[in-house]
Protein backbone atom coordinates (compact mmCIF):
# COMPACT_ATOMS: atom_id res chain seq x y z
CA UNK A 1 0.00 0.00 0.00
CA UNK A 2 1.49 3.22 -0.87
CA UNK A 3 -0.42 6.35 0.34
CA UNK A 4 -0.05 10.21 -0.63
CA UNK A 5 -0.27 12.85 2.03
CA UNK A 6 -1.23 16.30 2.29
CA UNK A 7 -1.47 18.48 4.73
CA UNK A 8 -2.86 22.31 4.55
CA UNK A 9 -3.97 22.74 7.60
CA UNK A 10 -1.48 26.09 8.77
CA UNK A 11 1.01 27.78 7.26
CA UNK A 12 2.81 24.19 5.68
CA UNK A 13 2.08 23.29 2.65
CA UNK A 14 3.60 19.53 2.56
CA UNK A 15 2.89 16.40 0.96
CA UNK A 16 4.48 12.99 1.36
CA UNK A 17 4.25 9.34 0.47
CA UNK A 18 4.24 6.62 2.62
CA UNK A 19 3.92 2.86 2.39
CA UNK A 20 2.31 -0.10 4.66
CA UNK A 21 5.73 -1.24 5.37
CA UNK A 22 6.56 2.09 7.10
CA UNK A 23 8.46 3.44 4.79
CA UNK A 24 8.96 7.25 3.84
CA UNK A 25 9.57 7.58 0.17
CA UNK A 26 8.70 11.27 0.52
CA UNK A 27 8.54 14.39 2.83
CA UNK A 28 8.21 17.89 0.89
CA UNK A 29 7.33 20.53 2.94
CA UNK A 30 6.89 24.50 1.60
CA UNK A 31 7.23 26.72 4.32
CA UNK A 32 5.21 29.63 4.43
CA UNK A 33 7.51 31.83 7.47
CA UNK A 34 8.78 34.42 5.77
CA UNK A 35 5.24 35.31 4.49
CA UNK A 36 4.03 35.73 7.70
CA UNK A 37 7.29 36.61 9.67
CA UNK A 38 6.61 40.20 8.85
CA UNK A 39 3.08 40.02 10.93
CA UNK A 40 4.61 38.31 13.93
CA UNK A 41 1.77 35.34 13.05
CA UNK A 42 0.22 33.40 10.53
CA UNK A 43 -2.15 35.48 8.45
CA UNK A 44 -5.28 32.81 7.37
CA UNK A 45 -5.83 35.09 4.01
CA UNK A 46 -2.08 34.27 2.68
CA UNK A 47 -2.30 31.13 4.30
CA UNK A 48 -4.46 30.25 1.95
CA UNK A 49 -3.22 32.19 -1.10
CA UNK A 50 -0.02 30.40 -0.74
CA UNK A 51 -1.39 26.79 -0.21
CA UNK A 52 -3.23 27.17 -3.59
CA UNK A 53 -0.46 28.27 -5.55
CA UNK A 54 2.12 25.86 -4.00
CA UNK A 55 0.23 22.66 -3.33
CA UNK A 56 0.17 21.46 -6.72
CA UNK A 57 4.00 21.60 -7.23
CA UNK A 58 4.57 20.09 -3.90
CA UNK A 59 2.80 17.46 -4.87
CA UNK A 60 4.69 16.78 -8.04
CA UNK A 61 7.99 16.90 -5.63
CA UNK A 62 6.82 14.36 -3.65
CA UNK A 63 5.98 12.35 -6.75
CA UNK A 64 9.49 12.70 -8.41
CA UNK A 65 11.43 12.38 -4.45
CA UNK A 66 9.44 8.99 -3.99
CA UNK A 67 9.91 7.83 -8.05
CA UNK A 68 6.88 6.73 -8.52
CA UNK A 69 3.83 7.79 -11.10
CA UNK A 70 0.89 9.36 -9.93
CA UNK A 71 -1.35 6.15 -11.05
CA UNK A 72 1.26 3.80 -8.36
CA UNK A 73 -1.11 5.56 -5.62
CA UNK A 74 -3.02 3.35 -3.88
CA UNK A 75 -4.79 6.31 -1.85
CA UNK A 76 -5.00 9.87 -1.04
CA UNK A 77 -5.14 10.92 2.96
CA UNK A 78 -6.10 14.73 3.90
CA UNK A 79 -6.03 16.97 6.51
CA UNK A 80 -9.80 17.74 6.73
CA UNK A 81 -9.62 19.46 10.35
CA UNK A 82 -9.04 20.89 12.47
CA UNK A 83 -7.29 24.02 11.30
CA UNK A 84 -7.79 27.87 9.05
CA UNK A 85 -10.48 26.39 7.04
CA UNK A 86 -9.43 28.27 4.01
CA UNK A 87 -6.12 26.18 4.06
CA UNK A 88 -7.53 22.70 4.95
CA UNK A 89 -10.05 23.62 1.67
CA UNK A 90 -7.53 23.62 -0.40
CA UNK A 91 -5.92 20.57 0.78
CA UNK A 92 -9.38 18.86 0.71
CA UNK A 93 -11.00 19.82 -2.31
CA UNK A 94 -6.99 18.62 -3.56
CA UNK A 95 -7.45 15.30 -2.30
CA UNK A 96 -10.68 14.70 -3.60
CA UNK A 97 -9.70 15.42 -7.10
CA UNK A 98 -7.15 13.23 -7.32
CA UNK A 99 -9.28 10.39 -5.42
CA UNK A 100 -12.29 10.69 -7.68
CA UNK A 101 -9.43 11.01 -11.07
CA UNK A 102 -7.82 7.68 -10.11
CA UNK A 103 -10.95 5.59 -8.36
CA UNK A 104 -8.58 5.61 -5.35
CA UNK A 105 -10.10 5.44 -1.83
CA UNK A 106 -10.27 9.07 0.42
CA UNK A 107 -9.55 9.50 3.63
CA UNK A 108 -10.35 12.69 5.57
CA UNK A 109 -7.58 12.53 8.63
CA UNK A 110 -8.30 14.25 11.92
CA UNK A 111 -4.85 16.55 12.38
CA UNK A 112 -4.68 15.68 16.26
CA UNK A 113 -4.76 12.02 15.30
CA UNK A 114 -2.06 12.57 12.35
CA UNK A 115 0.20 13.73 15.78
CA UNK A 116 -1.26 10.83 18.23
CA UNK A 117 -0.07 8.35 15.99
CA UNK A 118 3.03 9.37 14.31
CA UNK A 119 5.07 7.31 17.08
CA UNK A 120 3.18 4.76 15.67
CA UNK A 121 5.13 5.00 12.72
CA UNK A 122 9.04 6.94 13.89
CA UNK A 123 9.05 4.19 17.05
CA UNK A 124 6.51 1.57 16.83
CA UNK A 125 4.67 2.34 19.60
CA UNK A 126 1.53 0.03 20.77
CA UNK A 127 -1.48 0.83 21.81
CA UNK A 128 -2.76 1.75 24.49
CA UNK A 129 -0.32 4.26 25.21
CA UNK A 130 -0.53 8.02 27.03
CA UNK A 131 -0.22 11.08 24.97
CA UNK A 132 0.85 14.44 25.89
CA UNK A 133 -0.40 16.36 22.65
CA UNK A 134 1.29 19.93 22.44
CA UNK A 135 1.16 22.06 19.79
CA UNK A 136 0.16 25.87 19.03
CA UNK A 137 -3.18 25.47 19.09
CA UNK A 138 -3.84 22.66 21.29
CA UNK A 139 -2.90 21.19 24.95
CA UNK A 140 -4.20 17.74 25.70
CA UNK A 141 -3.58 14.52 28.13
CA UNK A 142 -5.15 11.35 26.06
CA UNK A 143 -5.32 7.97 27.26
CA UNK A 144 -5.03 6.08 23.40
CA UNK A 145 -6.21 2.98 23.23
CA UNK A 146 -6.77 2.42 19.09
CA UNK A 147 -7.46 4.36 16.49
CA UNK A 148 -9.95 6.90 16.88
CA UNK A 149 -10.06 5.80 20.74
CA UNK A 150 -9.00 9.04 22.19
CA UNK A 151 -10.30 9.76 25.92
CA UNK A 152 -9.27 12.74 27.05
CA UNK A 153 -7.78 13.31 30.70
CA UNK A 154 -7.12 16.99 30.51
CA UNK A 155 -6.61 20.05 28.47
CA UNK A 156 -5.80 23.37 28.35
CA UNK A 157 -8.50 25.92 29.72
CA UNK A 158 -7.21 28.80 28.18
CA UNK A 159 -3.94 29.10 26.13
CA UNK A 160 -1.96 25.92 25.16
CA UNK A 161 1.99 25.69 25.35
CA UNK A 162 2.66 26.45 22.33
CA UNK A 163 0.35 29.42 21.86
CA UNK A 164 2.00 30.82 24.87
CA UNK A 165 5.52 30.50 23.89
CA UNK A 166 4.35 32.21 20.93
CA UNK A 167 2.94 34.99 22.48
CA UNK A 168 5.35 35.64 24.43
CA UNK A 169 8.23 35.75 21.88
CA UNK A 170 5.84 38.26 20.29
CA UNK A 171 5.97 40.50 22.93
CA UNK A 172 9.79 40.32 22.95
CA UNK A 173 9.59 41.41 19.47
CA UNK A 174 11.55 37.90 18.49
CA UNK A 175 11.35 36.19 15.19
CA UNK A 176 8.14 34.26 14.09
CA UNK A 177 7.91 31.58 14.87
CA UNK A 178 8.35 32.79 18.58
CA UNK A 179 8.96 28.94 20.28
CA UNK A 180 12.34 28.25 19.31
CA UNK A 181 13.30 31.58 19.33
CA UNK A 182 12.52 31.33 23.26
CA UNK A 183 14.10 27.65 23.81
CA UNK A 184 17.66 29.56 21.84
CA UNK A 185 17.58 31.90 24.29
CA UNK A 186 16.73 30.46 27.51
CA UNK A 187 20.01 28.49 26.89
CA UNK A 188 21.80 31.84 28.35
CA UNK A 189 19.63 32.89 30.81
CA UNK A 190 18.73 32.57 34.08
CA UNK A 191 15.79 31.08 35.15
CA UNK A 192 15.15 32.16 38.40
CA UNK A 193 15.61 35.82 37.59
CA UNK A 194 12.27 36.51 37.19
CA UNK A 195 9.18 35.75 39.50
CA UNK A 196 6.69 33.61 37.54
CA UNK A 197 3.71 31.81 38.38
CA UNK A 198 3.09 28.03 37.76
CA UNK A 199 -0.91 27.54 37.42
CA UNK A 200 -2.47 24.80 38.36
CA UNK A 201 0.43 23.30 39.60
CA UNK A 202 -0.39 21.00 42.77
CA UNK A 203 -4.13 21.08 42.24
CA UNK A 204 -5.34 17.53 41.53
CA UNK A 205 -6.72 16.85 37.11
CA UNK A 206 -5.02 16.89 34.28
CA UNK A 207 -6.19 20.13 33.22
CA UNK A 208 -3.57 22.70 31.95
CA UNK A 209 -3.50 26.73 32.25
CA UNK A 210 -1.30 29.24 30.34
CA UNK A 211 -2.88 32.02 30.09
CA UNK A 212 -1.99 33.21 33.44
CA UNK A 213 1.67 32.76 32.95
CA UNK A 214 1.90 34.09 29.42
CA UNK A 215 -0.01 37.42 30.99
CA UNK A 216 2.92 37.83 34.16
CA UNK A 217 5.56 37.52 31.34
CA UNK A 218 3.88 40.35 29.44
CA UNK A 219 3.48 42.37 32.34
CA UNK A 220 7.25 42.13 33.19
CA UNK A 221 8.22 43.34 29.85
CA UNK A 222 5.59 46.20 29.81
CA UNK A 223 7.19 47.30 33.54
CA UNK A 224 10.41 48.02 31.26
CA UNK A 225 12.20 45.53 33.12
CA UNK A 226 13.36 43.38 29.98
CA UNK A 227 15.74 46.20 28.34
CA UNK A 228 19.18 44.08 26.94
CA UNK A 229 19.73 40.68 25.25
CA UNK A 230 20.50 39.31 28.68
CA UNK A 231 17.03 40.25 30.24
CA UNK A 232 15.20 38.66 27.25
CA UNK A 233 17.54 35.56 28.02
CA UNK A 234 16.92 35.71 31.35
CA UNK A 235 12.77 35.34 30.69
CA UNK A 236 12.63 33.29 28.03
CA UNK A 237 14.99 30.67 30.80
CA UNK A 238 11.89 31.97 33.19
CA UNK A 239 8.70 31.28 31.43
CA UNK A 240 10.17 28.12 29.47
CA UNK A 241 11.22 27.06 33.07
CA UNK A 242 7.15 27.54 34.41
CA UNK A 243 6.32 25.84 31.36
CA UNK A 244 8.09 22.84 32.25
CA UNK A 245 6.71 22.54 35.72
CA UNK A 246 3.89 22.87 35.22
CA UNK A 247 3.80 19.85 32.35
CA UNK A 248 5.90 17.74 34.90
CA UNK A 249 3.24 18.25 37.50
CA UNK A 250 0.26 17.57 35.30
CA UNK A 251 1.92 14.50 33.62
CA UNK A 252 2.73 12.93 37.25
CA UNK A 253 -0.83 13.40 37.99
CA UNK A 254 -2.17 11.71 34.90
CA UNK A 255 0.12 8.66 35.55
CA UNK A 256 -1.03 8.85 38.94
CA UNK A 257 -4.77 7.96 37.72
CA UNK A 258 -4.16 6.10 34.95
CA UNK A 259 -5.93 2.43 36.23
CA UNK A 260 -5.16 0.47 32.77
CA UNK A 261 -1.42 -1.07 32.10
CA UNK A 262 0.51 0.39 29.55
CA UNK A 263 3.80 1.16 28.91
CA UNK A 264 4.99 4.30 26.99
CA UNK A 265 4.43 7.72 26.98
CA UNK A 266 4.34 9.88 23.98
CA UNK A 267 4.77 13.39 23.23
CA UNK A 268 3.51 14.86 20.53
CA UNK A 269 3.00 18.11 18.17
CA UNK A 270 5.21 21.13 17.80
CA UNK A 271 5.90 21.78 21.52
CA UNK A 272 7.76 18.17 21.25
CA UNK A 273 10.19 19.86 19.50
CA UNK A 274 11.61 21.51 22.39
CA UNK A 275 15.03 20.00 23.67
CA UNK A 276 14.45 21.06 27.26
CA UNK A 277 11.08 19.68 27.57
CA UNK A 278 11.73 16.67 26.39
CA UNK A 279 14.45 16.03 28.75
CA UNK A 280 12.57 17.06 32.00
CA UNK A 281 9.58 14.57 31.09
CA UNK A 282 11.87 11.51 30.37
CA UNK A 283 12.95 11.72 34.03
CA UNK A 284 9.19 11.62 35.04
CA UNK A 285 8.71 9.07 33.21
CA UNK A 286 12.25 7.29 33.99
CA UNK A 287 10.80 7.49 37.88
CA UNK A 288 7.21 5.84 36.91
CA UNK A 289 9.31 2.94 34.83
CA UNK A 290 8.00 3.87 31.64
CA UNK A 291 9.14 4.61 28.02
CA UNK A 292 8.76 8.12 27.05
CA UNK A 293 8.87 8.64 23.07
CA UNK A 294 8.66 12.03 21.05
CA UNK A 295 8.84 11.44 17.33
CA UNK A 296 11.69 12.76 15.40
CA UNK A 297 11.82 16.74 15.11
CA UNK A 298 10.89 16.62 11.77
CA UNK A 299 8.02 14.41 12.55
CA UNK A 300 6.97 16.97 15.39
CA UNK A 301 5.74 20.12 13.57
CA UNK A 302 2.89 20.21 10.75
CA UNK A 303 4.15 17.45 8.24
CA UNK A 304 1.96 14.86 5.56
CA UNK A 305 3.78 12.09 6.66
CA UNK A 306 2.17 11.63 9.43
CA UNK A 307 -1.38 12.56 7.50
CA UNK A 308 -0.36 9.34 4.91
CA UNK A 309 0.54 7.35 7.99
CA UNK A 310 -3.07 8.50 10.16
CA UNK A 311 -4.55 7.27 6.55
CA UNK A 312 -3.02 4.03 6.39
CA UNK A 313 -3.53 3.19 9.93
CA UNK A 314 -7.61 3.70 8.88
CA UNK A 315 -7.26 2.15 5.32
CA UNK A 316 -5.73 -1.08 6.93
CA UNK A 317 -9.18 -1.16 9.25
CA UNK A 318 -11.06 -0.77 6.20
CA UNK A 319 -12.08 2.72 6.92
CA UNK A 320 -12.27 5.72 4.13
CA UNK A 321 -14.40 8.40 3.71
CA UNK A 322 -17.10 9.87 1.00
CA UNK A 323 -16.01 12.56 -1.34
CA UNK A 324 -18.61 14.48 0.38
CA UNK A 325 -17.09 14.48 3.48
CA UNK A 326 -17.19 18.38 4.73
CA UNK A 327 -13.84 20.04 6.15
CA UNK A 328 -14.00 21.16 9.82
CA UNK A 329 -11.97 24.03 11.23
CA UNK A 330 -12.57 22.05 14.97
CA UNK A 331 -12.57 18.45 15.35
CA UNK A 332 -12.26 17.28 18.81
CA UNK A 333 -10.21 13.86 18.84
CA UNK A 334 -13.43 12.33 21.19
CA UNK A 335 -15.56 12.90 18.33
CA UNK A 336 -13.68 10.29 16.09
CA UNK A 337 -15.41 6.60 16.74
CA UNK A 338 -12.89 3.81 16.17
CA UNK A 339 -14.09 0.32 15.33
Amino acid sequence: MIVLGIETSCDETAAAIVTLDKRILANVIHTQVDDHQPYGGVVPEIAARNHLAYLDRVIQKALMEAAIHIDQIDAIAVTAGPGLIGGVMVGVMAAKVIAASLAKPFVAVNHLEGHALTARLSNNVEFPFLLMLMSGGHCQILMVSGVGHYEVLGQTIDDAAGEAFDKVAKSLDLDYPGGPQVEKLALQGDPKRFVLPRPLKGRGGCDFSFAGLKTAARNIIMAGEVQTDQDKADLCAGFQEAVKDCLVDRLKNALAMISIEFSTVVLAGGVAANQYLRSALTEVCQSAHKEFVAPPLKLCTDNAVMIAWAGIEQLRLGKSSPLDFQPRPRWPLSELKGN
